[in-house]
């Protein structure tokens, strides 16, 4: 019988903390959108903390949610946006989207008229890299000649090896069992 009664006034402070989460609730605000905002004080871990959330109009959309609005939800913000704030924002991002519009008709007109060349972003060729491989001591020729001093016979020894060694290049090659330090060159 005692289990009973300490379940039955767990259940009650569950239910008096549910009720209290709507009655100490205090609306902040509302967007565009109709989206209300909320924030309440509660004791969590033994310190007061403002839990803030969003319930929304209609479906939850959260592309609906403005930038400033998010920025408060996520505590970036202590104070939530004023109205005037969000008007003058609204304003100010209409502003931005009449001077693009300007500023790509202006673009086109001058294309049209032969005024502006038209501007290409991106690579339009490749890179050279013979000016890369000319900053190496010796040339591509002499590479290739190298490589046919490295690449030694079936029956080779090591002391052989080690002659060769002096016309390596630094830069590796190949993979695995065929890998020959010093034989690299660039792609051509």
């Amino acid at each position: 019988m005692a289990g009973r009664g300490g379940a039955g006034a767990m259940s009650k402070r569950l239910m008096e903390r549910m009720l209290g989460m709507f009655r100490s609730r205090t609306q902040v605000g509302v967007d565009r959108a109709g989206n209300h905002y909320f924030s309440r004080v509660e004791e969590v871990d033994g310190a007061m903390k403002e839990k803030r959330w969003i319930e929304f109009k209609g479906d939850r959309d959260p592309t609906t949610v403005p930038v400033e609005w998010i920025c408060w939800l996520n505590g970036q913000r202590k104070k939530a946006p004023t109205p005037e704030e969000l008007a003058e924002l609204e304003a100010r991002r209409e502003r931005v989207k009449q001077n693009v519009e300007l500023l790509k008709k202006k673009e086109e007109e001058e294309r049209r008229a032969g005024v502006r060349p038209v501007k290409t972003i991106g690579k339009t060729d490749t890179p050279n890299l013979r000016s890369f491989t000319q900053q190496f001591p010796g040339t591509s020729e002499d590479k290739k000649k190298g490589l046919e001093k490295v690449s030694k016979p079936s029956g080779a020894t090591d002391a052989e090896d080690a002659t060769t060694d002096n016309d390596r290049s630094s830069e590796p090659t190949g993979t695995g069992a065929s890998f020959k330090p010093g034989t690299w060159l660039p792609p051509s």
